[in-house]
């Protein structure tokens, strides 16, 4: 008897790993393990528990002080009440990529987001960045979603395969694709042009602002053009992982039309 076709269900993506205990997160943070951020105890203020916090901060990673309760709950195990959540992938930087991408004969085409705090948001517009063939995405190391579990899972994978560059400074990355010739488009309702009125085949950073304020005025300075997406009906604007899709499907539209390699 034939068996009706049920399609496999996709790999579940990795998790986040939990790493317990003072010494063996100092050991990861010093062997520079990826770290999206620590929980601590509120009375944990002990010498060892300083110098941890201490060397996290040094790495710019985040540290929440939280009760004790929480903890327990995340582990039954001794965490000596100290948890870090350990990155499910390796991130790269910017400066390595970047020359690799123009090596290959394409003109590189980037994302970059600023302040996007939504995990789904983050993992959705991951998933439309791959199916765009976007090179990367460019995140702050901080007051930003990380790359966590739900984020790949919301992603569908994508943010297990694709380049993302968690950066100590947007500001200083943005500058250097600036000086490196990568045009930088920002997404804006204020801008006088439309997005598909910008020549993306060129080598090109997508910027995104945050889901409550938009982009922050420092990149709206250091944009060479603002994308302006016409919106009809009375809502005011996009979700802004639509938003990005819009953007980065005109990328492809344009690179298809001109036989730009892609």
């Amino acid at each position: 008897m034939n068996r009706p076709f049920r399609p496999q269900r996709p790999a579940r993506p990795e998790f986040e790993d939990l790493a317990f205990g003072i010494h063996a997160i100092y050991e990861l943070i010093q062997a520079g393990k990826e770290i999206n951020r620590i929980l601590v105890a509120r009375d944990m203020k002990n010498e060892g528990h300083k110098e941890l916090v201490a060397l996290a901060r040094q790495h710019d990673i985040p540290v929440q002080e939280v009760p004790k309760e929480k903890l327990n709950g995340l582990t039954g195990k001794n965490h000596q009440g100290v948890i870090a959540f350990v990155s499910p992938i390796e991130y790269q930087q910017i400066e390595n990529l970047l020359p690799m991408l123009f090596e290959s004969g394409k003109p590189p085409l980037l994302l970059v987001l600023d302040r996007i705090t939504d995990v789904r948001n983050l993992g959705a517009i991951a998933r439309t960045a791959h199916c765009a063939g976007i090179d990367a995405i460019i995140i702050p190391q901080r007051d930003a979603a990380q790359v966590t579990g739900d984020a790949i899972k919301t992603s569908a994978g994508a943010l297990a395969t694709l380049p993302v560059c968690r950066e100590r400074s947007l500001e200083r990355a943005v500058d250097y694709l600036l000086e490196s010739g990568i045009q930088l488009i920002a997404a804006s309702e204020h801008a006088k042009d439309n997005y598909y009125q910008l020549d993306m085949t060129l080598p090109t950073a997508i910027i995104m602002g945050s889901e409550e304020d938009g982009i922050s005025p420092y990149f709206l300075k250091k944009a060479t053009h603002l994308a302006r997406i016409p919106i009809q009906g009375t809502v005011g604007s996009l979700n802004v992982s639509v938003a990005a899709g819009v953007l980065m499907f005109e990328a492809v539209r344009q690179k298809t039309l001109s036989g730009v390699q892609g």
